[in-house]
């Protein structure tokens, strides 16, 4: 284990940490190492391929496809920090990370996490927008209002990121060094610290729950007046086919929502990491590689495009 001493303390720091990984049995490293690494490659040609479609599909040109774009590229990104370590880890005899990196990583990792969070606030208010006020629509969805509203989870994720990293960098790590965990995390990184972490738990706490429950605020608030103005909808087929724009938005909603109140909603425990570390293969794995298969597959405007792919009309267009 490597250390450094600390001059004003007169203690040693950990310069590196070692990853637990999802298991500790070594016949499963390989078998790890196939699956996720195929789940991966997956989210990549998802995500990506929904980003090309979005970006050479004139009929996608429109504000709920901008923000899908974002969220694929989200998606990318939270996968991507995680990932390739992971995959790294899984045929490595040791399993470490610098301490640098650990912090980059949680850096990153709540950064994105939030961001997600109010683009699907964003997406949601796209189709109360779309649903409830369709003659404004195109007035109050303007380019610039749809680039600030990608732009400020941004910015805002990567304001909380750096205050929890900062508040993580002035622990110290004086003893054991192993992470309970395939990737750095708060919860399982507080139970490794020698100092008080009674400020960077409230902050944690805070966060975690203005964020989860503002974000969700967002989304149900405009699903409230969107059931209410399907349910105002005469016709059964005009009911429907507002319903289905909805639909993909309220699925990723489900699962990326479902898998974090028990989260980070919680004091750290050797329990709780435990369980942890299964919830977050959900949202950190398999959210990311399911959401372009549900927009894709429950949306008949990403069907044409991609039937369009695959006759060459887009490739015609580009080389155009």
């Amino acid at each position: 284990m490597r250390m450094k001493i600390d001059p004003k303390s007169n203690s040693t720091e950990a310069t590196e940490f070692i990853l637990l990984g999802l298991t500790g049995r070594p016949e499963l490293q390989p078998i790890l190492f196939t699956v996720f690494l195929l789940i991966y490659l997956i989210t990549l040609t998802g995500n990506f391929g929904m980003i090309f479609l979005i970006r050479f599909t004139p009929r996608l040109q429109t504000p709920m496809y901008f923000f899908l774009s974002h969220l694929a590229c989200v998606d990318i990104c939270y996968s991507t920090n995680v990932s390739p370590q992971m995959l790294v880890n899984f045929l490595a005899e040791k399993k470490s990370i610098s301490y640098a990196g650990c912090l980059t990583q949680c850096f990153v990792f709540v950064t994105l996490l939030l961001t997600e969070y109010y683009i699907l606030g964003a997406m949601a208010y796209d189709r109360y927008m779309a649903i409830c006020n369709p003659l404004h629509y195109s007035s109050k969805m303007s380019r610039p209002v749809c680039i600030s509203l990608v732009t400020l989870p941004y910015l805002w994720g990567s304001a909380v990121g750096a205050m929890q990293v900062t508040l993580t960098s002035r622990l110290s790590f004086c003893g054991p060094n192993t992470i309970n965990h395939f990737y750095c995390a708060d919860p399982p990184l507080l139970m490794l610290t020698c100092s008080d972490t009674f400020i960077k738990q409230t902050a944690l706490f805070v966060s975690a729950g203005i964020n989860l429950t503002g974000s969700l605020l967002i989304i149900l608030t405009s699903y409230v007046f969107i059931f209410i103005t399907i349910y105002r909808i005469r016709s059964a087929e005009g009911r429907r086919k507002a319903f289905s724009t909805c639909g993909s938005h309220l699925t990723t909603v489900t699962i990326f929502y479902g898998t974090l109140f028990c989260m980070y909603l919680r004091p750290p425990s050797e329990k709780s990491v435990e369980e942890s570390k299964v919830i977050a293969v959900f949202y950190t794995f398999l959210s990311p590689m399911l959401n372009p298969l549900i927009y894709s597959l429950r949306n008949k405007d990403v069907i044409r495009a991609m039937e369009q792919l695959v006759k060459g009309n887009i490739f015609e267009k580009i080389a155009a």
